[in-house]
């Protein structure tokens, strides 16, 4: 099942004996578990109905003596076993999964990485348990979860802002609901989230974050970069190096890509670029006909280097003015074709 399925099924009641959630990304999973820790008892049920176990501080025995026994006062009890990937004898459970306690919910929360599920154990999970592989969202389809998980809040925004906060936050999903719980205590049921909002519940600026950056780069707007590139130094926790860094590299990158695909569908080039609409296609294009392949090639190259100097490789910030490193980048990259040529970004 997907993850919204199961979270309309725990909506009607439907639960199932074993729940089995593993994969990469730890939201989704944390999500259901909270759900159903939430849901299934009430508060005077839980005192003896209600048990949380950690993967490394326990073993399949005592996990299955707790699942065996019968609720009390209740209809179901709930065991959650979380950090199930640090439990060495989890494979050893596969005599209470082939048969499960009816009045049980064992919910199994092994994250960061999945199980084998072609193993005998993982066989016994897919005939018996209800099993979710939690996996990352692409980038672009980071926009509309944003926009779905809002609805949830009963909170409204457009493509563009959700893209914004993308941008901003990466695909960590558990840090952008976190910035988005923040924003919605703040609004009023039915409103529509505006670029001011953003700005001062969040931090993101609607005119200097990584968005606009990359798109005066693109652009080779001189004065917009280096306007930018001012308030970054002026706000350095609001615009941390290796994030900005990380948003660079992944822009020309796909700048680069869209300079072998020029000849292609506008279907196929949104696929290889992993976008998803032609609106954000633009500033790629426009980007490719601003700088010469061999050009993007040295861009890259140096966002590989600079990005090691934040991290302090082969750099010291001593005696440097402040924001050397970014005027720098900004410098090089509206600077690159005066630059000499460099060995491949691409090997």
């Amino acid at each position: 099942m997907t993850y919204q399925q199961i979270l309309q099924d725990l909506k009607k009641g439907n639960y199932q004996p074993i729940y089995f959630l593993h994969g990469q990304e730890s939201y989704f999973i944390d999500a259901i578990v909270d759900i159903i820790d939430e849901q299934v008892l009430e508060e005077d049920q839980k005192a003896f109905n209600h048990t949380v176990l950690y993967g490394k501080e326990t073993d399949h025995k005592t996990v299955v003596d707790v699942a065996r026994r019968f609720p009390m006062m209740a209809p179901y009890q709930v065991v959650l076993l979380k950090e199930a990937q640090e439990m060495a004898s989890l494979k050893d459970l596969l005599t209470y999964v082939e048969n499960p306690s009816p009045t049980t919910i064992l919910v199994i929360a092994h994250k960061h990485k999945k199980l084998n599920l072609n193993s005998k154990f993982g066989k016994a999970l897919k005939a018996k348990a209800l099993v979710l592989e939690a996996k990352p969202l692409y980038d672009n389809q980071v926009p509309d979860w944003i926009v779905s998980f809002l609805k949830t809040k009963k909170l409204k925004i457009d493509m563009g802002n959700a893209q914004l906060i993308s941008e901003y936050l990466g695909s960590d999903l558990s840090k952008i609901a976190n910035e988005l719980d923040k924003l919605a205590i703040n609004l009023s049921p039915g409103a529509t989230i505006s670029t001011e909002d953003i700005e001062n519940n969040i931090g993101i600026s609607k005119d200097y974050n990584v968005f606009e950056f990359q798109r005066a780069l693109g652009g080779r707007d001189v004065q917009k970069a280096n306007r930018i590139v001012q308030y970054f130094i002026a706000n350095p926790k609001k615009n941390p190096l290796p994030m900005i860094m990380g948003a660079l590299y992944n822009y020309f990158s796909k700048v680069y890509m869209l300079s072998f695909l020029k000849k292609s569908g506008e279907k196929e080039i949104l696929q290889a670029l992993s976008l998803r609409s032609s609106f954000f296609l633009r500033d790629y294009r426009l980007a490719e006909r601003n700088y010469r392949r061999r050009d993007l090639e040295k861009i890259v190259n140096i966002l590989r280097e600079y990005d090691l100097k934040s991290k302090g490789v082969d750099y010291s910030s001593t005696g440097k003015e402040e924001g050397g490193l970014i005027r720098e980048l900004c410098w090089k990259i509206l600077h690159v074709h005066t630059l000499p040529a460099a060995g491949s970004a691409f090997k």
